[in-house]
């Protein structure tokens, strides 16, 4: 009987071993697993802002990230909510609201991110003040963008806005005074940069001017930027709480992103929360 329970000890504690061994084997699988990352972002600044500060610190916490590139405002959300993306980093709070409202998608932001400005570029005038009557300017074409163009205008001086009107919806038809007849041609955003050759005065999103080599200092002026206007990291609204959006916040947030931001990203303006922390 001795024999017998000293057998039967054997065999139970081989069993609770091997029952160790194999939790053991499988912690060590599920981190030894890749978790992915696809990120989507427009091309020029907004990628490199990805690549060269998002990603290596999500890297650091055992992400494999993929980042995808894009020349439009379009395909990026509309890829986020067919989850091809996991998350995007191109666009400002107006248009994720008013482009989810539209196509009945679902996308919330993650974190706002430093941004650079929209500015009035001109390859005719080397100032405002030497704009000449009737002269044309491209703007974008699309609602929210074209009214952070007619807000610098105002702020310039060139037009005067119907002061009931929303400024985050402005658009031509809120001009009440047009001071030197400026004739507005909308234009997509991505194509704004190449209109400085064609038109007298161009009002070119920072993103796009910096993607076409445009020094942002060579604006006739440069918008003055309120967050709701800086980009944001978006993300399908389902993914709120998930893992890799935390962590995408957190790498942001970082001193070692800011890092990022003030040595390879000058003169890109940077969001109330990193400005007072």
């Amino acid at each position: 009987m001795k024999k017998l329970f000293i057998s039967v000890m054997l065999l139970v504690s081989i069993g609770l071993l091997a029952a160790c061994g194999s939790d053991s084997a499988s912690s060590g699988d599920a981190k030894a697993e890749k978790k992915q990352v696809t990120f989507g972002a427009t091309s020029g600044p907004y990628s490199d802002m990805v690549t060269k500060a998002i990603k290596p610190l999500l890297e650091k916490k055992g992400y494999e990230v993929k980042v995808v590139e894009f020349s439009d405002y379009i395909q990026p959300n509309l890829a986020l909510s067919k989850d091809d993306l996991d998350a995007n980093l191109f666009q400002h709070k107006v248009y994720m609201e008013t482009f989810a409202k539209e196509h009945d998608i679902d996308l919330s932001e993650v974190i706002v991110v430093p941004t650079a400005p929209m500015g009035i570029y001109s390859k005719k005038f080397k100032s405002l003040d030497e704009v000449a009557e009737g002269s044309d300017l491209a703007i974008p074409n699309d609602p929210t963008n074209a009214a952070r163009a007619f807000l610098i205008l105002e702020d310039a001086g060139l037009i005067k806005l119907d002061p009931n009107a929303d400024p985050l919806t402005v658009s031509e038809k809120d001009v009440k005074e047009n001071v030197k007849n400026l004739q507005f041609k909308p234009i997509e955003a991505a194509q704004l940069p190449r209109s400085v050759d064609s038109v007298d005065l161009s009002a070119v999103p920072g993103n796009f001017a910096l993607a076409a080599k445009m020094n942002l200092l060579d604006a006739l002026q440069l918008e003055n930027m309120p967050d709701q206007y800086r980009n944001r990291v978006v993300i399908n609204t389902k993914n709120e709480e998930a893992q890799f959006a935390k962590d995408i916040k957190e790498a942001v947030e970082s001193e070692e992103f800011e890092k990022v931001i003030d040595e390879q990203f000058k003169g890109f303006g940077k969001p109330e929360w990193m400005e007072n922390r």
